[in-house]
């Protein structure tokens, strides 16, 4: 079914409903998304401060069947939250509606607005000597309602899931204009289809996500953080087992670096110091958050020990403070920022069983070499999830520019991998648009017929996030 426009007599319409400054005409930080792939276009931005005003606009869309593009904090990787082509949308920002409207220490709750930004959640949780565990890169300008839209992982996926994992209810508008009130607090409830399961994840095709019920947890007691040097990504998963078998749960991270990434980070960010003297290979950052009574300092000692004596590990670094907790951690937070400044031919978002990464890794390597010598990989990412950051760049002293004709065959190779290796192309950055073609060519035909089933059923005008996930129809 084709859409219209949001044309001035849709927006003037519109307007008429709501109060006066609700909409506006869009800048350019709505139109743009990080990578520089895409650039957007809109009739205008609405800014709605109630469940109730994101209701009208829903329900004006679906009417007038004008395309709704529901925007977070503008930090998707795979153009979720532009529409390039097509006719003009409306875009819709919870950027007013981040209260939060309740926290429940006893409970481990939170209730909050979809607008509001993960760092503010996580300081309210703190607040309340509780921790909301998702942690990510854009925390501090990520929304609730994206991070939820997109189901997030993140580094402490390995103890607390993805953001799905964290979640009890949701409030949102459907396609029509009519509110789900499924704000629920409740951990068992078992009354009938999961429509909260089926509006995560589905990155505002089904729905636009205005409030959240999450869960929370303890704060731990005795945090600690050490950076290893391991023999190769084998020894890692190694290490991990290790680990776990030593503190159980105790592990809230554990992340993979290759030596490229630590060398982009010398290359853009010169005065970020590491700890290594000279560069291994591979490393594993590991963060444990344990209990009263236990020892993280003496727990990552004796893994260190007990690494080396396995032959897993060479060297290594343990924080002794939390200056040095977070000088470890800086160096995993900047290697997308250094990413960013050397500029990718072609990033992959993926995941492959765990134990078939040892296998993964040096498969893709030399598959990309064969292509073009030249290329640098940058692999790194949370390995005790399976989900790994596999991205291409030019080689150095070039531009990614150069191997623009190239950086389809680049994604096709990785991704013709991962499919053999039975893994995912998209582990936590969703389909977006930018992977629209890959998950029609993956993904299990009954599985998109289901997937279409759905969307025409709750979406009929096909209004909501048009182009994104499928294929607009």
């Amino acid at each position: 079914m084709s859409l219209n426009p949001a044309d001035p007599a849709f927006l003037d319409t519109l307007a008429a409903r709501l109060p006066g400054d609700t909409l506006r005409a869009p800048d350019a930080r709505y139109l743009e998304e990080p990578r520089g792939r895409y650039r957007g276009q809109a009739g205008a931005v609405a800014l709605p401060r109630s469940v109730a005003e994101v209701a009208t606009i829903v329900r004006a869309a679906h009417e007038a069947r004008v395309g709704l593009v529901p925007y977070g904090g503008g930090t998707g990787l795979v153009g979720g939250q532009v529409m390039p082509e097509g006719p003009l949308p409306l875009l819709v920002s919870l950027e007013r509606m981040r209260a939060i409207r309740g926290i429940y220490p006893g409970e481990n709750v939170i209730v909050v607005e979809a607008g509001a930004i993960l760092a503010e959640v996580q300081a309210a949780a703190a607040g309340a000597n509780r921790l909301f565990p998702l942690s990510l890169a854009a925390e501090g300008t990520a929304r609730i309602g994206g991070n939820l839209s997109t189901n997030a992982g993140g580094v402490n996926v390995l103890r607390h899931g993805n953001t799905r994992d964290l979640c009890l209810g949701l409030e949102a508008v459907l396609p029509t204009g009519e509110i789900w009130h499924g704000l629920t607090r409740l951990r068992k409830d078992n009354t009938g289809y999961d429509l909260r399961n089926l509006l995560i994840g589905a990155e505002g095709t089904l729905g636009i996500i205005t409030a959240a019920a999450l869960k929370l947890a303890p704060i731990p007691a005795n945090p600690g953080t050490a950076l290893f040097a391991v023999r190769d990504p084998q020894a890692a998963i190694d290490l991990l087992a290790l680990a776990r078998d030593a503190v159980g749960e105790g592990v809230s991270a554990f992340e993979l670096i290759h030596r490229q990434g630590l060398e982009f980070l010398a290359e853009t960010l010169p005065d970020l110091r590491q700890p290594f003297v000279i560069t291994p290979d591979w490393c594993v950052l590991i963060d444990l958050g344990l209990g009263k009574g236990q020892s993280a300092e003496e727990a990552l000692t004796d893994l260190f020990e007990a690494a080396l004596e396995a032959g897993l590990s060479t060297d290594g670094t343990i924080a002794q403070s939390e200056a040095q907790r977070r000088a470890l951690w800086s160096l995993r937070e900047h290697i997308p920022e250094a990413n960013r400044r050397i500029g990718s031919v072609s990033s992959h978002d993926i995941s492959v069983p765990i134990s078939r990464i040892p296998e993964f890794i040096p498969a893709g390597m030399a598959a990309i070499a064969a292509l073009d010598p030249s290329f640098r990989i940058n692999c790194f990412g949370h390995l005790g999830d399976g989900n790994l950051h596999y991205n291409v760049f030019p080689g150095k002293g070039r531009t990614r520019a150069d191997y623009d004709p190239l950086r389809g065959e680049v994604k096709r190779i990785i991704h013709d991998l991962v499919h053999a290796y039975d893994g995912s192309m998209s582990a936590e950055h969703g389909i977006g648009r930018m992977k629209v073609a890959d998950l029609a060519h993956y993904g299990d035909p009954v599985k998109l017929a289901a997937m279409r089933a759905i969307k025409q059923a709750l979406d009929p005008n096909g209004i909501m996030n048009p182009g994104a996930v499928m294929p607009a129809v």
